[in-house]
């Protein structure tokens, strides 16, 4: 059981990298014009988002088996970032786990099994969205990695498609959901296929951007007697 718990888990942190990077590009507090697409507003994100904040949802759902239906695991939590290269994933329900990245290290703290592993965050981030969107200036930088596509409005959202051009990494596609507010725009919804089948979507609520963070939200400090890996 304490096996299968630290598998989903750590699948569930995996996607989270690749989620961070879609989940950054959506934020934006600017007023931006009725027909601009989703591809408009990432650029405009890349520009000028420095910091944000959201509860959110994420449900993964595995592929489906003969005979069997697809698995659907949900969880949700706290999401706050930082530019540049700094974000943490506040897991709460169903089991509490952080997930931190502090500009140097990528720290993974699982409570339920009293562990937290510290990767280097560069060699763990360095060829993902999470690095790119975290530290490029602009759209054009990420185009040398992605490529974006406007998708038609549904759901009262304006959407973009990235796809890696790499075929060996991770994420197959991103699909980013945004949503024009009075007060600029937010970010609604991810939908991340990865290449194994997996299908992860997050749901953000209350999302603030470029709000004032204290440095200490990207310090990571170990709680007493848990054991750290370094692999």
């Amino acid at each position: 059981m304490m096996q299968m718990k630290s598998l989903w888990k750590s699948r569930r942190s995996a996607l989270v990298l690749g989620l961070y990077s879609a989940c950054v590009w959506g934020v934006l507090s600017l007023a931006l014009p009725v027909q601009a697409d989703g591809v408009d507003l990432l650029a405009q994100f890349v520009k000028q988002a420095r910091s944000g904040r959201a509860d959110f949802t994420q449900a993964v759902t595995s592929p489906s088996r003969p005979g069997q239906a697809p698995r659907v695991k949900t969880s949700s939590g706290r999401f706050e970032f930082q530019r540049p290269g700094k974000f943490r994933f506040d897991y709460r329900k169903p089991f509490a786990q952080t997930l931190l990245a502090d500009g140097q290290t990528l720290w993974l703290h699982d409570v339920d099994l009293n562990q937290v592993t510290a990767r280097k965050q560069q060699q763990v981030l360095g060829s993902t969205p999470v690095a790119l969107l975290t530290a490029a200036a602009d759209l054009q930088s990420l185009k040398a990695d992605f490529q974006f596509s406007p998708e038609p409005a549904r759901d009262g959202l304006a959407w973009v498609r990235a796809t890696p051009l790499a075929a060996d990494g991770q994420i197959r596609s991103v699909m980013v959901g945004l949503r024009a507010t009075p007060m600029g725009v937010e970010l609604a919804v991810l939908d991340v296929q990865d290449s194994l089948g997996q299908r992860s979507v997050l749901t953000f609520a209350g999302f603030q951007l470029n709000v004032a963070l204290p440095a200490s939200q990207f310090v990571f400090k170990a709680p007493a007697g848990v054991d750290i890996i370094r692999p």
